[in-house]
This record gives structure tokens, sequence and C-alpha cells, in this order.
């Protein structure tokens, strides 16, 4: 059954390829891809690519990075999501990972708290998570600030890849609900 979540300016849905234009001009961007140790794309095949793979995802786990589409003008600002992790991450295997990207144009105006709040609601409530993580390159300040805003704890930092290390943060159901 697809997603479809509304807050007070935002709908949260499943990325399609309509999103195409919007999602290319954000990862086309180098701001965008600062702090997340990826090269901008340069092809609206690689947006393509990614969105068939997201696409994947909600099949097999029935979550992914969902659309954030702005209620009045229905421009995809970016995206938001909960991303089941496979593989091991900081000694960790199979958990479900938030994270958000947004075109720098909307930067700073509370998209990704306001879809994340969303999210994590979803997340919790209707999925049945007891705990939700999250990393930041140690830079990225912004990000940093959302997922305390969130309520998120920082645990640790930890090496992600030889030579990069991470900020790990972590939010559990219970002090989420003790917090809303």
């Amino acid at each position: 059954m697809p997603i479809h979540i509304e807050t007070p300016r935002l709908i949260l849905r499943e990325l399609d390829y309509i999103d195409e234009n919007d999602l290319f001009e954000m990862d086309s961007d180098p701001l965008v891809h600062r702090y997340i140790n990826q090269d901008p794309v340069t092809s609206m095949d690689r947006i393509t690519a990614v969105i068939k793979m997201l696409q994947q995802q909600y099949k097999e786990n029935g979550i992914g990075r969902w659309a954030v589409v702005d209620k009045n003008t229905n421009e995809c600002l970016g995206w938001c999501g909960l991303k089941y992790f496979t593989d091991t991450m900081n000694g960790l295997t199979d958990f479900y990972e938030h994270g958000y990207r947004f075109k720098q144009k909307h930067w700073g105006k509370g998209y990704a708290t306001e879809s994340s709040t969303a999210i994590i609601n979803y997340g919790f409530d209707h999925f049945g998570m007891d705990t939700i993580y999250a990393t930041t390159d140690l830079r990225n300040l912004n990000s940093q600030n959302v997922l305390r805003k969130l309520q998120f704890e920082h645990k640790e930092i930890f090496e992600y890849e030889k030579g990069r290390e991470l900020n790990w943060f972590e939010l559990s159901k219970e002090k989420w609900h003790q917090s809303t």
C-alpha cells in the first residue's frame, strides 16, 4: 500500500519518476553533497536508477526514502525517510536509519524537522520500530541540530569507511513518546 502522509505544509509519498527533475536539481548541487561523501550526479540516468532502487526497497521492506512535496506548489523539495539496513554499520545489522536531503534553496525552512517528525511517528506507531538510528558527518552541524531537535541522542563517533568518521545517533520509541 503506497504511503501518503500529510503535515501542515507537506505531503510525504513514495518517490516516483515524476520527481526526476526535482531530484536532479537537488543531487547535481555540489553543496548538497558536501557532507555525504558522494559526487553530485551528472546525468538523469543516475536519478532514474536511484528511483528504481528506492521503489524496489518499498516493495521489499515496505519503507524507504519518501518524496517531500510542498502542498501549495506540488514541488518535490527533497526526500526524507527510513532506510532498512541489512549490511553492518557501527556493529549493527538489520536496523532502520533515518535520513533526509533537500534542495539547497529549501534549507533552513523547517522542512527536515517537519517531515522527520511525521516519518518518525510513522516508524514507531505504524511500523512497530523500537529504535531509529541516524548518522551525520562530523562537520554537518545543521543536520546534527535537526536530529537533536527531534530528540535523537548522540551516542558516539564511529569509523564508517576507512578514514571517515561519522556521528551515531539513536532515538528510542519510549523517548520519542515522552517528548511528544
